[in-house]
């Protein structure tokens, strides 16, 4: 048995079901013998981007895992590996890498020594009879601490090079979940029911650790709304009366007035980065942070409570302090029902549009009338499709809508969308992206039909980067510099998914309702929206 065998024998017994890879390692032919299966994208970048899907829609026991080349292939998965980093999702790599005795040597390429900004670990493997010790290492750091990307390279002469014993002595590490100091629970708890406006930032670590169902307890016995982040949207259902909305950029009025005005903002299974693609918060408040990271904890922010530990079990000791007290749940959902109506009497003209070419807004509008919102999950790509959609579409089950982009690269829907099909081969999966994004991964849209992960994807197809004209005017005046066009329909046609073309605002309902229909008969479907370049966001 050789290295990349023995790698392969343990994603196989670490219950690893495919791999997303491309173009060329022998890991790839190692991980099918033992019945794993291999899906090829069409660039690395996409290839990590669907393995970072697969695994936001899942706990940390279960992980998208990427295998590529040396040299090109590993610099190609640079986007995708900085993209899971930010995001703090979980992804195993498994690059090839330069022979030994040419490791060092430049400009050879190492995934491990290049990407340590943006890992939370990484090793190469130096000799065959380290594979089990540096793979429970690996899987060690996917299921704890900081999640990330974690990096094992393997040097393509050590990859060939056989074990001194033929067996493998692997034991799967578990998952160590973690609870902070009980009297800081209890402060953190004095502090929050004695706060005049207090609020719960809810981040992708409640989604991670399967909180959902507690936060909406602690929720219900405190009278605290809460606030989700663009990664931890879908951490609580935004049709309950304590539901403040989620956030990018762009947000609702109720959720900018209560982030504003809250004397007490306890963050939840987030890293509270400072980001210009979240909602900021004001100075001056009394701040109280859970996150599974301790390096998270007065990184950003000035924290009078850290609460190092797994979200759920962070939530469940502060409920049974919450129940000891006795104390009854504040009465705002009124207030916030009033927000709400107020915010979409400014938007509902928008969302039921009738302009041609079609407002993205009216597109949005039929999106939300048309899914079955518990059995669909939803994504934006970046740019405007972000901060159009986030604070309308309503997440309701834990993963029914996927938000990203601390760092944000165009084209990651398409490729994220696969992975959360892989996951939920049943479920709905909708990405809806700008003519710009669609650029950037397209093609995996031949993926999609090959691999049978039917998806479908909304292009707005305005003839323009509609996110940047106000930031160029001369450039775009004077040389057209962001202006496009295509007809991605037929673009989608030959890949072998069926195109849709929308013009009028009365085909966009019918077209949604096709694609669901022809997504549960195993076909991939792009919807070429002729849209507006509406410029308003939600941003009260």
């Amino acid at each position: 048995m050789n290295t990349v065998q023995a790698v392969a024998k343990i994603l196989q017994s670490e219950g690893v079901k495919w791999v997303s890879c491309f173009p060329s390692n022998p890991l790839i032919e190692e991980v099918a013998k033992e019945g794993i299966r291999p899906v090829m994208f069409r660039h690395e970048r996409g290839a990590v981007m669907a393995a970072d899907g697969f695994s936001r829609v899942n706990s940390r026991d279960k992980f998208g895992v990427v295998i590529t080349q040396s040299g090109p292939g590993a610099e190609n998965s640079m986007g995708g590996i900085a993209q899971a980093f930010s995001d703090n999702v979980p992804v195993l790599y498994l690059p090839a890498g330069p022979q030994l005795n040419q490791y060092a040597i430049r400009p050879n390429f190492s995934a491990v020594r290049t990407f340590q900004t943006t890992s939370t670990y990484g090793e190469v493997i130096t000799h065959p009879d380290q594979v089990s010790n540096v793979m429970r290492r690996a899987f060690h750091h996917l299921r704890n601490g900081q999640p990330g990307p974690v990096i094992v390279e393997i040097p393509a002469d050590v990859g060939n090079q056989e074990l001194l014993e033929d067996t493998i002595d692997y034991r799967s590490p578990r998952r160590a979940r973690q609870v902070p100091d009980p009297d800081d629970i209890n402060m953190a708890v004095e502090l929050l029911l004695k706060a005049k406006k207090p609020v719960i930032w809810a981040g992708m670590g409640v989604l991670l650790s399967g909180a959902s169902e507690v936060l909406q307890m602690l929720a219900e016995l405190t009278g605290i709304p809460i606030f989700c982040t663009m990664p931890g949207k879908s951490a609580f259902d935004e049709r309950h009366s304590l539901s403040l909305g989620a956030g990018s950029g762009a947000t609702t009025l109720p959720a900018r007035k209560w982030i504003q005005e809250s004397d007490v903002l306890f963050a939840v299974g987030s890293s509270l980065t400072r980001t210009p693609y979240g909602q900021p918060i004001p100075d001056g408040k009394i701040i109280i942070h859970n996150t599974e990271s301790r390096e998270d904890i007065n990184k950003d922010y000035s924290v009078e409570i850290g609460l190092p530990g797994d979200a759920q079990l962070t939530l469940q000791s502060m409920i049974e302090l919450v129940k000891s007290k006795d104390q009854p749940p504040a009465d705002v959902a009124q207030g916030i029902l009033d927000l709400k109506e107020e915010w979409m009497k400014d938007w509902m003209p928008l969302l039921n549009s009738d302009e041609i070419p079609l407002n993205i807004y009216r597109v949005i509008g039929d999106i939300i009338k048309t899914l079955d919102l518990e059995n669909s999950i939803v994504t934006h790509d970046a740019g405007g499709p972000r901060d159009s959609i986030l604070p309308f579409y309503p997440a309701t089950v834990p993963n029914s809508y996927v938000g990203w982009g601390k760092t944000t690269h165009l084209g990651f829907g398409i490729p994220l969308m696969i992975g959360a099909k892989l996951a939920n081969p049943d479920k709905f999966c909708l990405n809806f992206m700008g003519d710009g994004a669609f650029g950037m991964s397209g093609l995996d849209i031949e993926t999609a039909v090959r691999e049978k992960a039917p998806i479908t994807t909304i292009v707005l197809n305005n003839g323009g980067m509609a996110t940047y004209p106000g930031g160029m005017p001369t450039a775009r005046e004077r040389y057209g510099t962001t202006e496009m066009t295509g007809d991605y329909a037929k673009i989608a046609e030959g890949m072998g998914a069926v195109g849709i073309v929308v013009i009028q605002p009365t085909e966009m309902v019918p077209a949604l309702r096709r694609a669901q229909q022809l997504n549960a008969e195993g076909q991939t479907v792009l919807i070429d929206v002729h849209s507006n370049m509406e410029a308003r966001r939600s941003r009260p």
